[in-house]
């Protein structure tokens, strides 16, 4: 499983071999945290299987979720390159299974292999350089951009429609751009009215390209 990771991509056989005896499995049932914001982060997470959500909470306690992962997908990456605290929390939404690698190991794999070293210090920086462009982009949107966008990068082409597999509830979206349900819930009903997008078992099907302006 660990040569369809994008942090691992580009490394051999037997270098994927060595990652895989430096990690750990550990499985957790549903709705459980896996990290908190502001703990001590020491550990990269893979996820072999299940799904979670990565989110942030204001002193509230409101969520912004910041993404949804499933199997293939990692978090915690940060923990591997410095000694600052988790920056999000991360909840499991099914029964989930994780290879986990610990600071510790990541440093003897740096000494003693140097061409894995490289090779993941340069797929981490992809990773950040990805998540600044997807930060700013989402920054530069206005609210219905920000629906578009979460609404497309989570849907799967069958056919002549894209799916989204994961059923979304008004809040879920609402939590995932930084906007109100209400102005959410105006913004699905125009897109079905328009029949861009449509419903099927709770889950969203977009049935064409969006308009890309509201």
């Amino acid at each position: 499983m660990l040569n369809q990771v994008e942090i691992f991509a580009g490394l051999s056989e037997s270098e994927l071999e060595i990652i895989a005896n430096s990690c750990v499995s550990r499985s957790y049932p549903k709705n459980t945290v896996i990290i908190n914001e502001d703990d001590y982060a020491d550990s990269l997470y893979v996820i072999d299987s299940g799904r979670v959500k990565v989110y942030c909470s204001d002193k509230n306690g409101k969520e912004f979720i910041m993404n949804t992962m499933q199997a293939g997908e990692y978090f915690g990456e940060l923990a591997l390159l410095d000694d600052e605290k988790r920056s999000a929390s991360v909840r499991t939404l099914d029964k989930s299974v994780f290879l986990i690698m610990y600071k510790d190991e990541f440093t003897k794999i740096l000494e003693q292999y140097p061409n894995i070293g490289r090779t993941l210090i340069k797929n981490l920086t992809k990773r950040v350089r990805k998540l600044t462009a997807k930060v700013k982009s989402l920054a530069l949107q206005d609210v219905y951009g920000r629906v578009a966008q979460v609404l497309t990068g989570m849907a799967v082409p069958r056919g002549e429609r894209f799916y989204i597999d994961e059923k979304l509830t008004q809040q879920d979206i609402a939590d995932r751009v930084g906007a109100s349900r209400e102005m959410v819930a105006r913004i699905l009903k125009d897109l079905t009215i328009g029949d861009y997008i449509s419903f099927e078992n709770r889950r969203i099907i977009i049935n064409g390209k969006l308009p890309a302006h509201y």
